[in-house]
């Protein structure tokens, strides 16, 4: 039996954080709990983190699909608060956000970690933005960090 397992160190990665101006008074505290992580816990330096704004969630893919055409960067962490409201916009743009960013982390092999949070209200986005039930930053921070090593590991071991 073969087990790829791998830690969440990885030093000379460069990390593409891509984040929503929409609700940003919920973004900036995801955003801060991400860059925290990845240079407290991953040892990334300051200069491999690429911070890019956009006006709001639907605007993420198109940026996402550009920055994975570079191939310049490890990981993509992107950053948004979709809160429901009284019609389907909310339904719509979750939807399409999620789709077109898990096609282009497929497509090009670069892992998309999402910290777009989707929620009812207000309180929701609060309690996940460094409350009660943690900072979502800071956890995507966590996934890319080790899905990083994992596609490291595959390619060395050229599977």
């Amino acid at each position: 039996m073969n087990i790829i397992q791998v830690g969440i160190t990885t030093k000379n990665a460069s990390i593409a954080i891509i984040v929503s101006r929409f609700n940003e008074f919920i973004n900036k505290n995801l955003l801060s709990g991400a860059v925290d992580t990845l240079k407290r816990i991953g040892q990334i330096n300051e200069e491999n983190i690429l911070i890019i704004y956009v006006p709001g969630a639907y605007e993420i893919p198109i940026v996402a699909n550009y920055i994975a055409q570079t191939k310049k960067y490890d990981s993509i962490i992107v950053i948004g608060t979709i809160i429901k409201g009284d019609t389907d916009h909310f339904k719509y743009i979750t939807s399409d956000t999620s789709s077109s960013l898990l096609n282009i982390s497929i497509q090009s092999h670069i892992p998309i970690i999402s910290s777009i949070l989707t929620i009812n209200n207000v309180e929701q986005s609060i309690e996940r933005s460094g409350t009660k039930m943690g900072n979502k930053g800071s956890q995507a921070a966590l996934s890319a960090l080790e899905m990083i090593n994992v596609m490291k590991k595959l390619k060395k071991l050229k599977i």
